[in-house]
């Protein structure tokens, strides 16, 4: 089973290769961002 953050992590690399440049990457990298913070604090 995939973790919730890992899901989350690989949302935010899927967004940032959206042709839409400026709203897809800095979606893309908060939603990493997001993932990254759920595993360190939750550790989900």
């Amino acid at each position: 089973m995939v973790r919730l953050s890992t899901g989350i992590i690989l949302a935010g690399i899927v967004l940032l290769f959206v042709p839409i440049p400026p709203i897809a990457t800095i979606l893309g990298v908060l939603v990493i961002f997001t993932g990254v913070v759920l595993r360190v604090v939750a550790g989900m």
